[in-house]
């Protein structure tokens, strides 16, 4: 219990910051307002038209707590991916994955956010423990390392992060009820499932 909770505010400025993300985000390419659910995570994009007062109304409890959970672990993934690309001596295919991960992940924070607010839901998780959040003393681990040791650290820790995420992006997928919620979280499940194939394949060559 201590440990979810000390998690929880570690993660609250990761939490803000995403937040911060959202609100400024609307210069980015491509971003119209409302993102694509499911961008950048391998699918093809979805061609439904952006009507968000229906999707105001059509969402259950399953999509609100999808939404404030998955801000701030995709927040902590940005975050780590930061963390990584700001060293030397990492190998290329590492720094990919890094930069695929944040560029899929923030216009997704963006959109939850969005979602959040048209629902005049809090963005603040309410008392949920999110699954595959990275605790504190592994962050500042992440933080430290340098080299072929940080690249090892940063897999292996992102591969039990996306775990999570596909965890509650399937309990999404069977209990939400909000279209666009229920594909982003479809979307999510694919690409990330895709991408832990990718970084346990990496960490056999490291």
């Amino acid at each position: 219990m201590t440990k979810k909770l000390l998690t929880l505010s570690a993660t609250a400025t990761a939490i803000a910051a995403a937040i911060a993300l959202a609100g400024c985000g609307s210069g980015g390419p491509g971003s119209s307002g409302t993102s694509m659910p499911g961008m950048d995570h391998g699918g093809s994009a979805s061609s439904a038209p952006s009507t968000s007062a229906p999707a105001a109304a059509d969402h259950n409890a399953a999509d609100v707590t999808f939404a404030q959970m998955m801000i701030p672990h995709h927040a902590q993934a940005v975050e780590m991916s930061d963390m990584i690309l700001m060293k030397q001596d990492i190998p290329a295919e590492v720094t990919d994955l890094a930069t695929k991960i944040k560029a899929a992940q923030g216009p997704e924070i963006e959109t939850m956010t969005g979602w959040l607010k048209s629902w005049n839901e809090p963005t603040m998780p309410s008392g949920h423990s999110m699954e595959g959040m990275v605790g504190e003393e592994d962050m500042k681990k992440l933080e430290a390392a340098q080299g072929t040791e940080a690249a090892k650290l940063f897999l292996s820790q992102m591969v039990a992060h996306h775990e999570g995420a596909v965890t509650m992006a399937k309990t999404e997928g069977t209990a939400g009820k909000n279209a666009d919620a229920v594909s982003l979280s479809k979307a999510i499940v694919t690409g990330q499932e895709a991408e832990i194939q990718e970084m346990q394949r990496l960490l056999g060559t490291l």
